[in-house]
């Protein structure tokens, strides 16, 4: 894919009115090649392969939360990054996921072109797949190179997306305490 994409990246160089076989740019195609494949991990990944049996028992029934994992995405209409942090719980029902699996599941989604919203769903659904939790919450805040370089160009925009499911959507208590401690 390197090669391929290399090419279309020395294209796209003479295509904006630059030579790229100009000194600083002689390597460029090559090194966006491999740039955009690394940003893109996310869908030559798996979930089976991130959480790699990583599943544990537990009689731990008490939210679990993990804050400020920091993301980065490609926007995929602009294909620019967006850039932030998401904040993960659930609550157990006799099984518990490895710490840094929830930090690889929210990697793997985020290297792939898409948007918010559906990178916060993504999360909380394959949580949810993985441990039946009693329920699972997704925080995700972010800026958008998108809004920040082009268009509007807001600096100081922020975008906050979430999913509640199950406990988290049902009950208020379970969702007040999640948004509490985020907020902590």
């Amino acid at each position: 894919m390197t090669a391929k994409l290399d090419t279309l990246y020395r294209e796209i160089i003479r295509d904006v009115g630059e030579d790229p076989a100009r000194h600083g740019l002689q390597k460029t195609p090559e090194r966006a090649a491999r740039a955009m494949e690394y940003l893109t991990r996310g869908y030559r990944q798996t979930v089976d392969e991130v959480v790699n049996g990583a599943i544990f028992d537990s009689d731990n029934e008490e939210m679990i939360v993990v804050k400020n994992i920091e993301l980065y995405s490609l926007c995929e209409h602009h294909l620019l990054p967006f850039i932030g942090k998401c904040h993960v719980a659930y609550i157990p029902t006799g099984k518990v996921i490895g710490l840094s699996k929830i930090a690889r599941i929210v990697d793997m989604f985020a290297r792939r072109m898409q948007i918010q919203e559906n990178l916060t769903k993504q999360i909380a659904d394959t949580l949810m797949d993985a441990v039946q939790p009693a329920g699972v919450g997704v925080i995700i805040e972010a800026q958008h190179l998108c809004m920040m370089m082009r268009g509007v160009e807001k600096q100081n925009s922020m975008m906050t997306t979430s999913m509640m499911l199950g406990s988290f959507r049902n009950h208020d208590r379970t969702r007040s305490e999640f948004l509490k401690l985020v907020k902590s």
